[in-house]
């Protein structure tokens, strides 16, 4: 049930907020290009991808309404499809409240079903896919989320009801910048501060202006640790050679409840392929028991 823990390679999961004109989509290019490999954009702000073309080669492929999770979907897996390191979703603030999105959506609903709170039981799960589509992708992947001023209602010292600001919040679903390795949130200024940061790389530092040093010291550091891949290739084989010399349906049986752990911690081609070994020792096993 347990394993030792070991630091794998793994791939960028980058959330960057910030208002209009913070640079989000200039910072994303910059970390983009320091990370490598060719690079693709998800466009939804009408073009504005393309006005950054002199800072490096990139790919684009602009998203115009609806902006159902959906049809973010369909761009992330053919980017992966195609071979890109890296996807830029510029911005994902569509997918929660723009045309078609997950907020139309639930209102949609809501008229259709006169409640307003079984109604996320429809819109959730296209919102999960999206969000496992961004984390389970080979691919590194960029999100930028518009930012707007966030304010809550509290009482004054005399007892009355007032609003106060309380900063900017990513136009996203609550929560979302948890599902990221590391967030960035972005000033007028150009400056980047860490909201949350798995890496530690960024942690208590002051402001920063991001640059290609950004995206390679992030390499640096997904890099550091075991291959995930060789590793899920090498079990695979030792596991398939196992399935080779088991000789009854019994032995079969339980091989595959004793070792269904290590088979569901492969990666998911992996996992495949000794699955239908499986299928395949078996369908022979049976066959040689009914001529014998």
């Amino acid at each position: 049930m347990f394993r030792k823990a070991q630091r794998k390679k793994a791939r960028l999961r980058l959330g960057i907020a910030g208002p209009a004109g913070s640079g989000k989509t200039y910072s994303s290019l910059l970390i983009a290009f320091g990370l490598g490999g060719r690079v693709a954009m998800l466009d939804t702000e009408h073009g504005s991808g393309e006005l950054y073309a002199n800072l490096g080669d990139y790919d684009v492929a602009t998203l115009s309404p609806p902006f159902s999770p959906d049809r973010y979907i369909e761009v992330v897996k053919e980017a992966e499809r195609q071979g890109y390191n890296v996807l830029i979703i510029d911005s994902i603030s569509h997918a929660w409240a723009g045309e078609g999105g997950l907020l139309e959506m639930h209102n949609k609903y809501s008229k259709a079903k006169g409640n307003s709170f079984t109604a996320w039981r429809e819109v959730t799960p296209a919102h999960n896919a999206l969000v496992e589509a961004m984390l389970q992708s080979p691919m590194h992947i960029i999100a930028t989320m518009r930012s707007k001023q966030e304010y809550i209602m509290t009482t004054d010292d005399k007892g009355r009801t007032v609003i106060k600001k309380v900063g900017m919040a990513p136009i996203q679903r609550d929560g979302m910048e948890y599902e990221f390795t590391l967030f960035f949130e972005l000033s007028l200024e150009h400056l980047a501060m860490a909201t949350k940061d798995r890496t530690s790389l960024f942690d208590r530092r002051p402001p920063f202006l991001i640059t290609t040093d950004t995206g390679k010291t992030l390499l640096s550091w997904l890099e550091e640790g075991i291959d995930p891949v060789a590793e899920s290739e090498k079990a695979k084989e030792a596991l398939l050679e196992r399935i080779g010399r088991i000789e009854n349906i019994f032995e079969l049986k339980n091989w595959y409840k004793k070792h269904a752990p290590e088979i569901n911690a492969l990666m998911p081609e992996h996992q495949k392929e000794v699955i239908e070994a499986c299928t395949r020792r078996r369908a022979e096993v049976e066959g040689q028991r009914k001529t014998a």
